[in-house]
Order: structure tokens, then sequence, then C-alpha cells
């Protein structure tokens, strides 16, 4: 299960595609829906360096630096990552359209409009609750567009994201990214090693825990390391 970042989800994906012992092996994903700010609204209201300098109450300088170290975390998994320049809205809409894609039960089709996702707001900075936006997106990657619309239209999925929050409030998950591997917790960005001791581990299932020391998360003011 993973309630995923775009930098963990690709560094974990990376993990896997490395390691011999799943070259004939398929590692199945499911994806949580987590709303890093339910209430947040529909277009962007400060820009990612004001909102960390505010929540953290750190000057603008550090700010930034903490802004572009993470950035280098996405450029060093490959990713064209822009986070000084994200714009942060609602979400509710982009989960509840993956949600709609997962019910497809097109594992290729969902993966990819998760990953134009994740492009949209990290790479090219769009407002991921343009509701035009994610029409578009989805039908890029192949979904109908009347069904995508009747979806965006209405307040569908909106119950199956709000109990994905449940169920990760009740597991004590308050950032992201969180993967659970078999019986392992992994929260945060973590580096590839313990990503791969949770895999490893989960295959043999082991009932030792992996290490949990924090990784990169994100909560509703943003994202910061350990």
């Amino acid at each position: 299960m993973i309630l995923s970042c775009y930098i963990g989800e690709t560094r974990l994906k990376n993990v896997i595609k490395d390691m011999p012992v799943f070259k004939d092996e398929e590692v199945e994903f499911e994806m949580k829906a987590f709303q890093l700010d339910p209430y947040a609204g529909v277009h962007a209201t400060s820009d990612t360096q004001t909102r960390f300098a505010k929540k953290y109450g750190i000057s603008m300088e550090e700010a930034g630096d903490t802004i572009e170290h993470i950035s280098q975390l996405g450029r060093d998994e490959g990713i064209d990552f822009k986070y000084a320049t994200t714009l942060f809205t609602n979400t509710m809409d982009a989960h509840r359209l993956t949600k709609f894609a997962m019910e497809k039960g097109d594992k290729e089709l969902t993966d990819k409009l998760v990953e134009r996702l994740y492009a949209a707001y990290f790479t090219d900075n769009k407002e991921l609750a343009d509701k035009d936006l994610l029409l578009s997106i989805a039908v890029d990657c192949g979904f109908d567009a009347g069904e995508v619309k009747a979806v965006l239209d209405s307040d569908k999925y909106h119950d199956e994201v709000v109990l994905d929050e449940r169920e990760a409030a009740r597991y004590g998950i308050h950032a992201v990214p969180c993967f659970i591997i078999g019986d392992y917790a992994l929260q945060g960005a973590q580096p590839a090693k313990y990503m791969k001791s949770a895999l490893l581990k989960a295959m043999e299932k082991e009932s030792s825990k992996v290490d949990e020391s924090q990784g990169m998360t994100c909560g509703p003011d943003g994202c910061r390391i350990g």
C-alpha cells in the first residue's frame, strides 16, 4: 500500500527495477488517497517559499535552501522537479479521478494517469484543482471524456478518498510518503537501502521491523527533511 509522493514512489520503483530478485516478479502497488490539506482552495494563495518560511518559522533564505534540497532529491531520481514554483491547491478532484481510473481496472492507464498528475504539479506547475486540466490529462491518457467529465462534475468517489484518509489516521499516518510493504512500514522518502531491506524482508516474511528513521515527508504546509 502506498500513501505516496512523486519522489518517494519514483525512488521505490527505481529500487525495484535495480533488484535482480524482482526481474521475473511483478510487484503490485495499491495507492491510497491522502490530501495534504483538505481545506485548500481551488487556486494557489501563496508561493512555496513563503509557505515554508511561515510554517516552520524560518527565514525566506532558509526556506529557499530547503526547497532546493528537496528539488535536488527529485532530480536525483530522474524527475524534472520544480518544487519552488508549485501551485498548492485542493487535490480532492485529482484523488477522485484516480479512484475512477483504479475502478476501471487498467493498471497501465492508471499508472499513466498518476504519473501525468505528478508531472502536472511538480514539473509543469499546474493547479491540480483545475477540472479542465484534469479532464485534459485523463483524456490524453486514454480515458473516455464523457465518463471523466461526469465524475468531475459530481462528488463520485469522494467517500472513497475520505475512507483512505481515515484509514491512514488510524495507523497514525499524518504525512506522505508512507509505504506499507508486507508487515513493514516506511515513513518518508527513505534512502534506497531501507526500501530494499523492507522489500527483501517482506519477501522472506520475517517478523522484525525495518529501520524507522524519518525520510522526507510532506504535510499540509509543505515538505521537510527528517
